[in-house]
């Protein structure tokens, strides 16, 4: 009445995906009831949305970093709760960026009431980059590389860094723009199902890892203090496999991973570290949901008879941060990440090793939504990752606080 509902996302309605923001809502009643809703439409056409009711102030205002949610996808203070509880209406869909030069929209509305929203009063929309301002994007197709190399602005020299995926394969681009974004020159590398990789290769060969630390080496604008590997799920043992076997790596990050070689035979100069054995007769599959549980396939870690398989990550003088949530249904990653860390203790070993509560196998860059469950591309199956929203959502906002700390500490 009188004056337009206004819709803020401060300090700037375009930013990139991993800043914070702050949403507010101005030009309501007193304490008049509103619902607000969030959408974000994938690049695949999936629609993910949000929505949490509120209550304005006695200014006729709305400040989600300090008013409650009385309810809907998330409830109590959450600044980025309409972020980080975005949802598709189809089950079991991944929010996961293709192409880094668009950005994500997110759609914000503000509705009249808290039952049938109907009634619009105002909206405005969220540019998400992936991104930063004068941050070059490189395919490389060099030798047998398929990588793409993101360089940051300015002149550098900049820390450089690997980024390692998982199983899935590919080639994930969005964590290692973001990375860039912030400072770090960032070479995303693919190693399965991708382009004439094949989609579960017979052996996977240090030489090819090798071959990207050189790549990322040679650039002029990389500082030579050495090379960080960022790795998740197999791309994290595939992170201490580098590090225990190629000279020049200094810091290493594991999400969710594990210190024996998984799923693939690593082949190295005169010497294979066979495959954890597992059984995939032992995966879970439920009956209401189709989902599989592989959490119980892999035998023990503990049984000296699998330690063949173990990376022997005590010859490597790198620095190791380890992130792992305890609510991880894909694999046991805490277990098998404390079990690592143990060992590295034990050889006087300095070792980071982060736990989270409530957090579940994909932890990614912040205000992601969790995924619980998707489909597993190469193993065609319907995974289930686990993780709590509001737990998974805080695991990643600090995770993500950790791994740049650590990676320009000891880069």
């Amino acid at each position: 009445a009188g004056m337009a509902v206004r819709v803020m996302v401060l300090p700037s309605p375009k930013c990139l995906f991993d800043d914070p923001v702050q949403i507010r809502v101005a030009g309501l009643l007193p304490q008049q009831e509103v619902t607000l809703r969030a959408s974000l439409l994938d690049e695949s056409g999936e629609l993910f949305q949000a929505h949490a009711r509120y209550r304005a102030g006695s200014n006729g205002e709305l400040d989600l970093s300090r008013s409650p949610s009385l309810g809907g996808s998330y409830s109590g203070v959450e600044p980025t709760g309409l972020l980080w509880s975005l949802q598709s209406k189809a089950p079991y869909k991944r929010l996961a960026k293709r192409n880094v030069l668009t950005p994500y929209c997110v759609d914000l509305e503000v509705y009249e009431g808290h039952g049938d929203v109907s009634c619009l009063l105002g909206k405005c929309t969220n540019e998400r980059w992936f991104l930063g301002e004068g941050v070059k994007r490189i395919p490389v197709r060099e030798g047998r590389l398929k990588a793409t190399l993101f360089v940051p602005a300015g002149p550098g020299p900049f820390p450089g860094l690997i980024d390692l995926y998982g199983s899935g394969g590919g080639l994930v681009e969005y964590r290692a723009s973001l990375l860039a974004s912030r400072g770090f020159m960032t070479l995303a590398l693919a190693y399965m199902a991708f382009e004439d990789l094949p989609a579960v290769p017979e052996v996977l060969e240090m030489s090819y890892f090798e071959e990207a630390m050189n790549f990322l080496q040679n650039q002029h604008q990389v500082k030579d203090m050495g090379i960080g590997i960022l790795g998740l799920s197999k791309g994290a043992d595939l992170a201490l496999s580098m590090a225990t076997f190629l000279p020049g790596i200094k810091a290493v990050v594991s999400i969710s991973g594990s210190g024996f070689n998984s799923f693939i035979p690593l082949k190295g100069d005169g010497f294979t570290i066979p495959t954890h054995p597992y059984n995939l007769g032992r995966a879970k599959t439920s009956d209401d949901s189709g989902l599989v549980d592989f959490s119980d396939v892999l035998d023990d870690h503990r049984d000296p008879a699998t330690w063949d398989c173990r990376i022997p990550v005590e010859r490597s003088s790198a620095k190791f941060l380890f992130l792992s949530g305890r609510d991880d249904r894909n694999w046991k990653s805490d277990l098998y990440c404390q079990d690592v860390v143990q060992r590295l203790q034990q050889c006087g070993r300095e070792v980071e090793f982060c736990s989270y509560p409530g957090a579940g196998h994909l932890l990614e860059p912040p205000y992601l939504p969790l995924c619980q469950a998707s489909i597993h591309k190469v193993l065609g199956m319907f995974v289930h990752w686990g993780g709590q929203w509001r737990e998974h959502a805080r695991a990643q906002e600090d995770a993500w606080r950790r791994i740049q700390a650590f990676f320009w500490q000891h880069l």
